[in-house]
């Protein structure tokens, strides 16, 4: 299991910055099961904050440019995110990562809304369309007693930092991101005082793999997705006031 050094790191980390968390529903955190934690994103700060928070290491995918950029690779990795690969073979690697650290009964975190809330800077209480991947490997991961775990991170105070770095920069780094072929700079968002609401836990039961088949497959897969992007954004209705 990933050091439980990470979970000192990051609590240090976000009181060096002044972050204030204040955590609901702390009771619906699975404490044995392999999980799944699905969340919304719109800062550099999200995965540190969820792991500080929920009180595990959690492994998060991250977007490919980050493993290839220097001193930025060697800060995700050393907060327990794995790089993703490039675009051709990133899929069958996120499924084959992910899946391994559930089977060894570790957190796994996702942002299915990917980089593009990154890029710019959107309301607290807004979330953007789901990618639906981690419905995908939920259903085929061949994990005991898995969990989906929605959380959302519910800002109602921070400071949006323009960074000097232009976005036509990072594609030197990955020209695959079609995203990188924008105009102006990354945009960091500094949480100072957030909420972090846990979501109702999804249980992904041997029925529900087994109706992962054909074209009842795209139905369990919406209906996965749907629910965390519903239960997230009521959680963020009643977070970001």
């Amino acid at each position: 299991m990933f050091s439980e050094n990470t979970l000192q790191i990051s609590r240090c980390f976000l009181a060096v910055l002044g972050t204030q968390i204040f955590l609901y529903h702390e009771d619906r955190i699975p404490r044995s099961s392999a999980v799944l934690v699905v969340s919304n994103h719109r800062s550099f700060l999200d995965p540190v904050l969820l792991t500080a928070t929920i009180g595990r290491p959690i492994r998060f995918a991250c977007h490919h440019y980050m493993g290839q950029v220097p001193l930025m690779r060697e800060m995700v990795t050393t907060f327990g995110a794995f790089p993703l690969s490039e675009p051709k073979h990133r899929q069958q690697h996120f499924f084959a990562q992910a899946t391994a650290l559930l089977q060894a009964r570790e957190m796994v975190g996702v942002f299915p809304e990917g980089a593009e809330p990154m890029l710019k800077s959107t309301a607290a209480s807004k979330m953007g369309k789901f990618e639906r991947g981690f419905a995908h490997l939920a259903m085929r991961a061949p994990v005991e007693d898995l969990v989906v775990l929605p959380v959302a991170i519910a800002s109602y105070q921070e400071q949006s930092i323009r960074s000097r770095v232009p976005l036509k920069l990072l594609s030197l780094f990955d020209p695959s991101e079609p995203l990188f072929n924008q105009t102006g700079s990354h945009p960091l968002i500094i949480y100072q005082r957030t909420n972090v609401l846990i979501g109702r836990p999804f249980w992904i039961t041997p029925t529900m793999q087994q109706r992962y088949q054909g074209k009842e497959a795209k139905k369990v897969v919406t209906e996965l997705t749907e629910y965390c992007h519903g239960e997230i954004a009521h959680l963020l209705s009643r977070g970001c006031v």
